[in-house]
């Protein structure tokens, strides 16, 4: 089966490389000719470890390509993807539609042939009506369905993500959009990955609900380890007790600066507008935005504290390690560390990071950053080491260097990666997230 995939950007590009692995014919298609330069030359766009080889290897065996043609690349496609982004929209937070709605009719201009169009980018309810009214509009002779198939995938552990999904999740209206993509997915039905066929648009609304029930249980998680700090109990210890529930479950129970990236939060606040719009409130989720927005400013005050007060901590330095909003990817999306950041900075800190990644992406958002070349450099006079995202590169410090490098040996651990007794024990100020 040929796929096109429109867009060639986190989701097109890993969804691209996996469905060719499958042994299906794919053309990934961006707008961005800087972009399909550097992936002729093998230059992936983004981070995303094990993506390098796998399109590597599928651009080898000839069953991956890449164009800025849309009319070359969705010819003869039984299935073409729309993967362009959907950021939140400028002054009212909704979702930007704009380059979806381009696409369908780009692709409605040009379809050569029957063929099923699927909306893999996150959409508001009711998106798939507009698609195909505007594939119609162009007057296409050719048979057509639209299908809402979202995407599930973790930064940093996509491409598994993909391969061994939890659920596929097809929004589909007609007998024609089901068929095709029952083809499509053939290689995990065998491997018998669950397929949940839906209506359109509840396939569309499961996307923005499985995502702000996730933010809910991290917020939730949040707030008790603040609580936690309070009445002297230890959140890692609540979050082992509540996450054996099998009615609960562990997972995104683990307390932190608060979520970031690509997907919560804008998906969290595109589901509030929806809910505005058709006049049903959302309470929960509109607590749970309120909440993590704070959050953020709160672990740079938190810091603060360490250093003695906000008073105190002006003239001082501090040295962030990592800045990405999770490990294992260079998404600096909303990211906890630019809120800490600038926290810090307003209150007359000096601030110096590191990241194993994410660096090139961080420059631009925070200027006012000391970029070094590893942590030890970041930590190098440093008045307090604050650990903001857990790479596994800051899991084993050196804690005699950092001693030795450090202006004072304060670590402020917002990931609780350590065992306080035994940061304590080699003459450390720790703090950390919900624990004494």
């Amino acid at each position: 089966m040929k796929i096109a995939m429109v867009g060639s950007g986190y989701v097109g590009l890993v969804s691209g490389a996996c469905f060719a692995d499958f042994g299906h014919d794919v053309v990934c298609i961006d707008k961005d000719q800087s972009k399909i330069d550097r992936l002729h030359e093998g230059v992936m766009p983004i981070y995303e470890p094990g993506l390098d080889a796998l399109v590597e290897s599928n651009v080898k065996a000839g069953r991956l390509s890449f164009t800025t043609s849309l009319a070359e690349g969705i010819e003869g496609a039984a299935a073409i993807f729309i993967a362009v982004g959907t950021p939140s929209r400028r002054g009212d937070g909704h979702a930007d539609l704009s380059f979806v709605y381009a696409v369908a009719k780009e692709v409605g201009e040009n379809l050569s042939g029957e063929a099923v169009i699927v909306t893999k980018s996150t959409v508001p309810v009711g998106t798939g009506d507009e698609v195909e009214r505007i594939i119609r509009d162009t007057g296409t002779a050719h048979r057509f369905a639209v299908v809402s198939n979202p995407e599930f995938l973790r930064e940093g552990a996509a491409i598994g993500d993909f391969k061994r999904p939890d659920r596929i999740v097809i929004g589909a209206e007609d007998d024609f959009g089901r068929e095709v993509m029952r083809e499509v997915y053939r290689p995990l039905f065998l491997n018998e990955s669950p397929i949940l066929f839906t209506s359109r648009r509840s396939s569309e609304l499961i996307k923005y609900a499985a995502n702000a029930f996730l933010a809910t249980k991290i917020t939730f998680i949040n707030e008790m380890a603040d609580l936690c700090e309070k009445v002297g109990a230890n959140v890692q210890d609540v979050s082992r007790g509540i996450g054996m529930d099998n009615r609960i479950g562990s997972k995104f129970l683990h307390a932190g600066p608060g979520y970031g990236g690509s997907c919560f939060p804008k998906d969290t606040l595109a589901l509030l507008k929806t809910a505005e719009d058709y006049d049903s409130p959302t309470r929960i989720v509109e607590a749970v935005v309120k909440v993590n927005d704070s959050r953020k400013r709160a672990m740079g005050r938190k810091v603060l504290d360490a250093l003695g007060g906000a008073e105190a901590a002006r003239g001082k330095k501090v040295a962030l390690l990592g800045l990405t909003f999770k490990p294992n990817t260079d998404d600096m999306r909303d990211s906890p560390a630019i809120a800490v950041a600038q926290t810090l900075i307003d209150a007359g800190v000096q601030v110096s990071a590191y990241d194993p990644e994410g660096m090139e992406q961080a420059k631009p958002l925070m200027p006012q950053v000391t970029m070094c070349d590893n942590p030890y450099a970041a930590i190098e006079g440093a008045d307090a080491t604050v650990i903001v995202t857990e790479w596994d590169a800051f899991r084993a410090l050196d804690f005699a260097r950092v001693k030795e490098l450090a202006a004072a040996a304060v670590l402020v651990d917002l990931r609780n990666i350590y065992n306080p007794e035994d940061v304590r024990a080699l003459g450390f100020t720790y703090e950390s997230i919900g624990r004494a």
